[in-house]
């Protein structure tokens, strides 16, 4: 209940608006252009994997990791799936919205970093508090995955395969 809330909230309240983009190409473009800051939490999770790695007491680099580096380790090899069907989705929904709704796909990228950087944050916690930040990336993916579903086989299925 909580995302589509602060979509919508942050889709009415937020002061910008998609610039004006024709063509598929550049939808696709601006699509990447908005992912590339999707792939922050990533990039922090390597890094600060890579130091808990180094700062770990482990002499044995191919030995057993403990606790605080198998968090950070698991975060990122998630964190990379998600945002390959993240990315992909949104690619796909940024070629069937029309051009009033494309203010969506930056809000969804922040969207996704957010809930990726707060999952890592319950993760260290615990079990029970992952659920919330985990539903917070899986949910929207799923609605964009039956949206582009949507799209693909009601709304243009004549253009399915071109």
């Amino acid at each position: 209940l909580l995302c589509p809330c602060l979509i919508y909230g942050t889709y009415i309240f937020l002061p910008f608006d998609a610039p004006l983009l024709p063509t598929t190409s550049a939808r696709l473009v601006y699509t990447l252009r908005c992912a590339t800051f999707a792939t922050f939490p990533i990039v922090l999770g390597m890094i600060i994997s890579g130091i808990s790695r180094l700062c770990s007491s482990a002499l044995e680099p191919f030995g057993e990791l403990h606790r605080e580096v198998e968090i950070h380790r698991t975060y990122v090899s998630q964190s990379v799936h998600l945002f390959i069907l993240y990315f992909f989705n949104m690619a796909v929904l940024a070629t069937y919205l029309p051009q009033e709704l494309l203010k969506l796909i930056p809000l969804l990228t922040g969207l996704f970093a957010i809930s990726r950087l707060i999952f890592w944050m319950s993760y260290a916690i615990g079990r029970s508090f992952r659920v919330f930040s985990f539903s917070m990336t899986f949910l929207p993916l799923l609605a964009m995955l039956v949206w582009n579903l949507y799209g693909m086989f009601v709304l243009e299925p004549e253009n399915l395969l071109s």
